[in-house]
């Protein structure tokens, strides 16, 4: 496992996605480890190097039993951040990790491209954090967990139990109490309200319309005090990859995406890069090496708007995406473009068993006739 040291502590990290991609580093809230990106980080590797680590006194990461500082912990940020190579970088962080973000963007300004700071503030006081640490150092973190879940979440999304919530519940309660109490010194002694001002990057502060820790109006403050930065409301609480993270992950890609982007020739280009990479690049060069003066135009459309557009927005995965058309396709009796789909589905994301268990659905909500054909289309790629 790849480790960053700092200030005689190890640091645990890990990346994922391509080296060639833009580096974005994700910093967490307290109580919780690099696990809280799960559910949103297989969406931001398509665009990104997303780079994970557990602060100091979580997860893996070494656990020194003492208070810590806001400048400890941005400065942990950057170990990771050069033991992974990346000079400069997109930076989102959560709650505690967006403290982290606000104290690098005032004195880190030169590794920073763009910031996200997500369900945070700038300044709690001492009282509130004190007594927390206190009922820690007493009880452990059982003594704090369920308070805290009722605010890292809203009632309805713990109410469904679902295996989201119940990792993050895990992961809080196997947090070591010290490695806990040392971050909330952090927080209980940090004021950046003055040092909001000298942010430069670019910046979008997140809020989630039902966040009891840092509310809305906390994060609008934030947003009024750094120069230029946008603010945008979820449908959540505390957390958002867990609560909304389709909702989180169209946030941050909308927001980091590069200047320009929008172009037609940028949107023609990314299209044909994202067209080679779902159907194949032997197959599209064989198309462009056949174009006609009569269809140039449509097949630029194409590119631009289906492969540019539709092909690369951030929420859906390439697998639920291909189920998505291929159901479509074979509904509208497409069969052509049912097959080309069909066979660089299964040649890429797409296992046997997924594309059956989508025709069977066809079946139900599309007709049996339709999904008998298209299961004799699909036979014969399988062999």
């Amino acid at each position: 496992m790849p480790f960053a040291q700092a200030d005689g502590a190890r640091l645990f990290w890990r990346c994922d996605g391509r080296d060639d991609r833009p580096a974005l580093l994700l910093a967490n809230a307290i109580g919780c480890d690099h696990a809280l990106w799960d559910p949103v980080v297989p969406a931001l590797a398509r665009r990104f190097r997303v780079i994970r680590y557990d602060m100091r006194g979580h997860g893996a990461s070494d656990a020194p039993q003492s208070e810590y500082s806001m400048e400890r912990l941005a400065k942990d940020a950057l170990a990771v951040a050069d033991a992974a190579g990346a000079k400069r970088f997109h930076f989102a962080g959560i709650s505690l990790g967006g403290m982290v973000g606000m104290w690098l963007g005032a004195n880190a300004p030169d590794r920073l491209e763009r910031l996200i700071l997500s369900n945070t503030s700038s300044y709690f006081g001492p009282e509130a954090w004190a007594g927390r640490m206190k009922l820690v150092r007493e009880g452990g973190m059982a003594a704090v967990v369920d308070m805290v879940m009722g605010r890292f979440f809203s009632p309805a999304f713990m109410e469904r139990e679902n295996e989201r919530y119940l990792t993050i519940r895990r992961g809080f309660l196997s947090t070591d109490p010290g490695g806990y109490t040392g971050c909330g010194a952090a927080i209980r002694d940090m004021d950046q309200r003055s040092s909001l001002a000298k942010i430069k990057a670019p910046t979008l502060v997140v809020v989630g319309k039902r966040d009891l820790a840092t509310t809305p109006e906390t994060g609008q403050a934030i947003a009024n005090a750094v120069p230029g930065a946008q603010l945008v409301e979820l449908p959540c609480a505390h957390l958002p990859p867990p609560e909304c993270p389709d909702a989180y992950v169209d946030a941050i890609c909308s927001f980091l995406l590069p200047a320009g982007s929008d172009s037609e020739k940028a949107r023609y280009d990314s299209g044909l890069a994202r067209r080679k990479e779902v159907l194949g690049a032997k197959y599209v060069e064989s198309r462009l090496a056949n174009r006609h003066p009569f269809t140039d135009e449509f097949q630029a459309l194409i590119t631009r708007y289906a492969w540019g557009e539709m092909w690369t927005r951030p929420v859906f995965d390439d697998r639920t995406r291909r189920l998505l058309v291929l159901a479509m396709l074979a509904s509208l009796k497409s069969w052509e473009e049912f097959e080309l789909h069909a066979h660089a589905g299964l040649a890429r994301e797409l296992s046997e068993t997924d594309l059956k268990e989508m025709l069977m659905l066809v079946a139900i909500y599309a007709g049996v006739p339709v999904a008998n054909t298209a299961f004799a289309q699909a036979r014969r790629l399988i062999g």
